[in-house]
């Protein structure tokens, strides 16, 4: 049976590339995230819930990049004065994954290479990942999670580029898509520990079960924290919609955007199975959307997946889900 969204994105004429180029340059961001968080500038989380504090470099390169003067040598600087974190963003950004002109050799170079937008992009997935690992949980093994986190942000990053979207906020916004989750579910061990219970006899997406049980789910928190936190405003929204899954492309503010692009990514599998159906809907959108082509995307994200280090020996890649789903099917 075709479904209602197979009819209504069949009928949908992809955009040509000058549309998308318009559509991307002409949005408004602030205004959507305004549309999306509404007026409340808090939201109530467990009192237990403790949320960590970014470096001081980080906080100070946020607020710095989203002034209009903002120039690379400031930036620099200022992150200069955390090592670590340097270190990690240029391993990073000098990967041939992210194919930069030549080797950047300090934060500096990079920026003047990456421009001051993309360069915050990573600065914040590096900065927040580093910060949230040192969360204990005790659901989480947080190896397995930044290991799909980052499978995630590369095939959310390889979408954007078959949409015309902005690759490198997909790329940012999907690895950080589920920051807050190995400390919520530390936090809530209880509800979150009956969810993953539920899943192996009634599977739910997990927004549905936060949202009964909490009156709030960890994508909208996610949302808020993230405009405290000064991120840009496209990330803020690519957060709050990454579940909404395949009805985002249905969605015209967001359809051939960086959102769209990791929406669908959050429909890969995960360590706590956040979306039952996922891997299927995936297949579903290659039969009603030509250029997607599911086998030849996973591919790809499994060589940028091995150039970035990611966890091959307890990470099970979406090339490999597939392999064993067609496989099973005897295709």
């Amino acid at each position: 049976m075709v479904s209602v969204f197979e009819l209504e994105f069949s009928k949908t004429a992809p955009p040509s590339h000058e549309s998308l180029k318009l559509t991307a340059e002409s949005m408004d961001w602030s205004k959507q995230r305004e549309k999306l968080l509404g007026n409340s500038q808090d939201l109530e989380l467990p009192p237990n819930f403790k949320l960590p504090v970014l470096p001081t470099a980080v906080t100070t390169f946020t607020q710095k990049a989203n002034e209009p003067d903002a120039n690379v040598a400031d930036l620099g600087k200022i992150l200069e004065t955390d090592a670590g974190l340097t270190a990690e963003i240029l391993q990073l950004v000098n990967s041939s994954v992210f194919g930069l002109r030549r080797q950047a050799t300090s934060v500096k170079h990079a920026m003047s290479l990456l421009g001051v937008s993309k360069a915050r992009n990573y600065v914040l997935t590096t900065a927040v990942k580093r910060t949230m690992s040192r969360c204990e949980s005790k659901l989480i093994n947080l190896n397995h999670f930044w290991s799909a986190n980052l499978e995630k942000a590369l095939f959310a990053r390889e979408v954007a580029i078959l949409m015309k979207a902005d690759a490198e906020t997909a790329y940012a916004a999907s690895m950080l898509q589920d920051f807050l989750l190995p400390a919520l579910t530390s936090a809530l061990f209880k509800q979150y520990s009956e969810f993953v219970d539920y899943q192996a006899t009634k599977p739910q997406l997990i927004t549905q079960f936060e949202q009964t049980i909490f009156e709030w789910d960890h994508a909208v928190a996610a949302a808020h924290i993230a405009h405290q936190w000064n991120f840009p405003d496209e990330m803020v929204c690519c957060l709050h919609q990454h579940h909404r899954g395949l009805e985002i492309l249905l969605v015209p503010e967001f359809a051939h955007s960086c959102v769209a692009a990791v929406a669908i990514s959050a429909l890969m599998p995960d360590v706590i199975n956040q979306v039952p159906d996922g891997l299927t809907r995936l297949i579903q959108l290659e039969t009603v959307w030509r250029e997607f082509k599911l086998q030849e995307l996973a591919e790809k994200v499994d060589q940028d997946f091995r150039e970035l280090g990611g966890d091959q020996m307890h990470h099970i890649t979406l090339k490999s889900r597939l392999e064993k789903h067609f496989k099973t099917a005897g295709v």
